[in-house]
Protein backbone atom coordinates (compact mmCIF):
# COMPACT_ATOMS: atom_id res chain seq x y z
CA UNK A 1 0.00 0.00 0.00
CA UNK A 2 1.31 3.61 -0.56
CA UNK A 3 1.03 6.45 1.35
CA UNK A 4 1.95 9.71 1.10
CA UNK A 5 5.43 11.53 1.93
CA UNK A 6 4.74 15.13 0.82
CA UNK A 7 5.07 17.22 -2.15
CA UNK A 8 9.37 16.84 -1.58
CA UNK A 9 11.55 14.46 -2.24
CA UNK A 10 13.27 12.39 0.46
CA UNK A 11 16.49 13.27 1.07
CA UNK A 12 18.00 10.10 0.40
CA UNK A 13 15.86 10.02 -2.86
CA UNK A 14 16.88 13.82 -4.10
CA UNK A 15 20.47 12.83 -3.02
CA UNK A 16 19.96 9.21 -5.74
CA UNK A 17 18.54 11.78 -8.27
CA UNK A 18 21.13 14.27 -8.17
CA UNK A 19 23.74 12.62 -10.65
CA UNK A 20 26.44 13.16 -7.97
CA UNK A 21 26.85 8.37 -8.23
CA UNK A 22 25.49 8.45 -11.84
CA UNK A 23 27.93 5.26 -12.11
CA UNK A 24 26.59 2.95 -10.02
CA UNK A 25 23.23 3.85 -11.62
CA UNK A 26 23.63 3.33 -14.75
CA UNK A 27 22.11 0.01 -16.62
CA UNK A 28 18.63 0.76 -14.27
CA UNK A 29 15.41 1.45 -16.00
CA UNK A 30 12.68 3.76 -14.48
CA UNK A 31 9.18 3.67 -16.17
CA UNK A 32 7.71 6.89 -16.05
CA UNK A 33 3.85 7.59 -17.26
CA UNK A 34 2.44 10.79 -18.72
CA UNK A 35 -1.27 10.91 -20.22
CA UNK A 36 -2.28 10.64 -23.68
CA UNK A 37 -4.70 13.17 -25.48
CA UNK A 38 -7.37 10.05 -25.30
CA UNK A 39 -7.01 9.82 -21.76
CA UNK A 40 -5.21 6.37 -21.15
CA UNK A 41 -1.82 6.42 -19.71
CA UNK A 42 1.20 6.12 -21.99
CA UNK A 43 4.31 4.80 -20.13
CA UNK A 44 8.58 5.16 -21.42
CA UNK A 45 11.22 3.51 -20.09
CA UNK A 46 13.97 6.01 -19.09
CA UNK A 47 17.08 5.47 -16.70
CA UNK A 48 18.94 7.60 -14.22
CA UNK A 49 21.04 9.09 -16.57
CA UNK A 50 18.22 11.19 -18.00
CA UNK A 51 16.80 12.23 -14.53
CA UNK A 52 18.25 14.94 -12.20
CA UNK A 53 17.25 16.64 -8.84
CA UNK A 54 17.78 19.91 -8.74
CA UNK A 55 16.31 20.11 -5.48
CA UNK A 56 13.69 18.37 -3.01
CA UNK A 57 10.82 19.83 -5.45
CA UNK A 58 12.25 20.22 -9.06
CA UNK A 59 13.74 17.85 -11.12
CA UNK A 60 14.88 17.62 -14.52
CA UNK A 61 13.77 15.17 -17.52
CA UNK A 62 15.56 14.99 -20.83
CA UNK A 63 14.05 12.65 -23.65
CA UNK A 64 13.42 11.98 -27.56
CA UNK A 65 11.96 15.94 -28.62
CA UNK A 66 9.68 13.72 -30.98
CA UNK A 67 8.64 11.34 -28.72
CA UNK A 68 4.64 10.63 -27.80
CA UNK A 69 5.88 11.18 -24.21
CA UNK A 70 7.43 14.44 -24.57
CA UNK A 71 4.34 15.30 -27.16
CA UNK A 72 1.86 14.19 -23.68
CA UNK A 73 4.11 16.34 -21.16
CA UNK A 74 3.72 19.35 -22.81
CA UNK A 75 0.40 19.31 -23.62
CA UNK A 76 -0.96 17.63 -20.47
CA UNK A 77 1.90 18.78 -18.19
CA UNK A 78 1.84 15.36 -15.97
CA UNK A 79 3.78 12.65 -15.70
CA UNK A 80 4.66 10.07 -12.64
CA UNK A 81 8.37 8.64 -12.33
CA UNK A 82 8.36 4.85 -11.07
CA UNK A 83 10.98 4.02 -8.97
CA UNK A 84 10.60 0.49 -8.85
CA UNK A 85 13.87 -1.15 -6.94
CA UNK A 86 14.50 -3.62 -3.39
CA UNK A 87 15.60 -0.44 -1.80
CA UNK A 88 12.64 1.68 -2.31
CA UNK A 89 9.40 1.56 -4.34
CA UNK A 90 8.44 5.14 -4.75
CA UNK A 91 6.12 7.15 -7.06
CA UNK A 92 6.92 10.33 -8.01
CA UNK A 93 4.02 12.35 -9.16
CA UNK A 94 4.70 15.76 -11.08
CA UNK A 95 4.09 18.51 -13.68
CA UNK A 96 5.52 19.93 -16.30
CA UNK A 97 6.43 23.24 -15.25
CA UNK A 98 6.32 25.26 -18.58
CA UNK A 99 7.30 24.46 -22.22
CA UNK A 100 10.20 22.25 -22.45
CA UNK A 101 13.85 24.00 -23.72
CA UNK A 102 14.55 22.24 -27.40
CA UNK A 103 18.36 20.64 -27.13
CA UNK A 104 19.12 19.04 -30.85
CA UNK A 105 16.53 16.05 -30.94
CA UNK A 106 16.14 16.15 -26.94
CA UNK A 107 13.57 18.20 -24.85
CA UNK A 108 14.50 19.01 -21.55
CA UNK A 109 11.37 19.13 -19.12
CA UNK A 110 11.45 21.03 -15.66
CA UNK A 111 8.95 19.23 -13.07
CA UNK A 112 7.45 20.46 -10.07
CA UNK A 113 7.20 17.64 -7.66
CA UNK A 114 3.30 17.26 -6.38
CA UNK A 115 3.77 14.32 -4.28
CA UNK A 116 5.84 11.55 -3.50
CA UNK A 117 4.22 7.86 -2.18
CA UNK A 118 5.95 5.07 -0.57
CA UNK A 119 4.89 1.92 -1.21
CA UNK A 120 5.48 -1.32 0.89
CA UNK A 121 3.46 -4.27 1.54
CA UNK A 122 1.26 -4.88 4.44
CA UNK A 123 1.54 -6.97 7.44
CA UNK A 124 -0.52 -9.98 5.97
CA UNK A 125 1.06 -9.62 3.12
CA UNK A 126 4.02 -10.84 4.32
CA UNK A 127 7.70 -11.10 3.80
CA UNK A 128 7.46 -9.88 0.28
CA UNK A 129 10.16 -7.90 -1.21
CA UNK A 130 10.88 -6.00 -4.39
CA UNK A 131 14.46 -8.37 -5.44
CA UNK A 132 15.04 -6.89 -8.15
CA UNK A 133 14.08 -3.41 -10.32
CA UNK A 134 14.58 -3.15 -14.08
CA UNK A 135 17.41 -3.24 -15.77
CA UNK A 136 19.49 -3.20 -19.36
CA UNK A 137 22.42 -3.71 -20.44
CA UNK A 138 25.34 -3.01 -21.15
CA UNK A 139 25.34 -0.05 -19.46
CA UNK A 140 26.41 3.40 -21.62
CA UNK A 141 29.58 4.69 -21.43
CA UNK A 142 30.02 7.95 -19.85
CA UNK A 143 32.08 9.43 -22.82
CA UNK A 144 29.41 8.25 -25.29
CA UNK A 145 27.72 10.82 -27.23
CA UNK A 146 24.30 10.52 -26.36
CA UNK A 147 25.14 10.23 -23.04
CA UNK A 148 27.45 13.66 -22.97
CA UNK A 149 24.25 15.50 -25.32
CA UNK A 150 21.40 14.33 -22.14
CA UNK A 151 23.98 15.67 -19.48
CA UNK A 152 24.44 18.77 -20.65
CA UNK A 153 20.82 19.16 -21.90
CA UNK A 154 20.08 18.55 -18.03
CA UNK A 155 22.69 20.96 -16.76
CA UNK A 156 21.98 23.75 -19.46
CA UNK A 157 20.69 27.40 -17.95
Amino acid sequence: MSRSLGSALPAALTRRLSQTDLGPLLGRGLPFVTLSDDGSLHPMLCSYLEWLALDERTLRLVIAGGSRSARNLEQRSVGTLLLVEPEQTVYVKCRAAGAPLRVADLARFTLAVDDVLADSPEETEGDVRIVSGIRYGPAPAMDDARVQAVLVALRMG
